[in-house]
């Protein structure tokens, strides 16, 4: 396992080959730095990262199968706490950093298996007082297959965070936190102004997200810019609660970009899912930028978006 560090603009990340993880994004000075994602060890696991990509494709792969082009594949369960195959194998494995300096890095994955055989690459750049992430994926199989990517952060949350985003549609969830059915959202998931994030259990997917979200820190200051390219056209979000995480549940919340639904290989269009022949590439960007709020009084209503 490696470390990288990258600094520039005001911005700090540090990203390592365990997962090809993020394990801390900050920005301000050495006086007030501001953590954007989550904090964790350097030896931590993805799942208690800050951000890990998601790729072959993300979410749960219903009854551990798929069916494409007449053919049968299976993929068994990959971790302990799950009966399903979870977020696809790049997060669970070694990365290899190809290039690294203080303001760019590009980690590199290859995973040999069947039915996926693919290679990985997440770059990442500081520039401009903007932090850009670019994953590609490329089908290194004999066959063609479904590909999706997505990432994973976990931003902080306290009781004044909001955030403002928008989607088409919202996805139930159904039993073994797989997607039920499409509908409208709900009234406490209407993000089209700023507010805060639902006291309460949310594990659902966003059909035909906007491709960008505004979230604020009032009390820090600080308003994030996540802006996705339009191959990014679904997100999914997840706001646990205390029988998930008993310790941190109000810490922290998940929006997470992704091209294809959750479920989607179960869709008869794939639900955003790209088939890739062999030596073809899917790729897409996201980028991250900070920005300074004014001072904070408890009893405002909060910043306008």
């Amino acid at each position: 396992m490696a470390i990288v560090t990258l600094a520039a603009d005001g911005l700090e990340a540090r990203l390592s080959t365990r997962g090809g993880t993020f394990i801390r994004l900050v920005w301000g000075d050495d006086r007030d730095r501001t953590a954007l994602l989550r904090e964790s060890g350097d030896d931590a696991a993805a799942g208690e990262a800050a951000a890990f990509p998601l790729i072959p494709f993300g979410n749960r792969l219903r009854d551990n199968r798929f069916v494409h082009a007449g053919t049968e594949h299976r993929l068994p369960p990959n971790t302990l706490s799950d009966v399903h195959y979870l977020h696809g194998d790049a997060w669970l494995g070694e990365w290899a950093v190809e290039q690294a300096d203080t303001s760019s890095a590009c980690l590199s994955f290859r995973h040999v298996g069947r039915p996926y055989a693919y290679r990985a690459l997440q770059s990442v750049t500081i520039r401009d007082g903007t932090l850009e992430i670019e994953l590609l994926v490329e089908n290194e199989g004999d066959d063609p297959l479904p590909f999706g990517l997505g990432w994973h952060p976990f931003f902080p949350r306290a009781s004044s965070t909001t955030m403002s985003t928008s989607a088409a549609r919202f996805w139930s969830e159904a039993d073994g936190h797989l997607p039920g059915e499409p509908g409208p959202v709900p009234a406490d998931l209407h993000f089209a102004a700023p507010r805060p994030l639902p006291d309460r259990w949310v594990n659902n997917g966003l059909e035909g997200w906007s491709g960008s979200a505004r979230i604020t820190w009032p009390e820090r200051q600080t308003a994030l810019r996540l802006d996705a390219d339009p191959c990014f056209r679904h997100a999914f979000l997840f706001v646990p609660d205390a029988s998930f995480d008993p310790d941190r549940a109000s810490d922290w919340f998940c929006l997470e970009p992704m091209t294809h639904l959750a479920g989607a290989h179960a869709m008869p269009d794939l639900g955003g899912l790209t088939v890739l022949g062999t030596g073809e590439r899917l790729r897409g960007a996201l980028r991250l930028r900070p920005e300074r709020l004014p001072p904070y009084s408890p009893t405002s209503q909060g910043p306008a978006s």
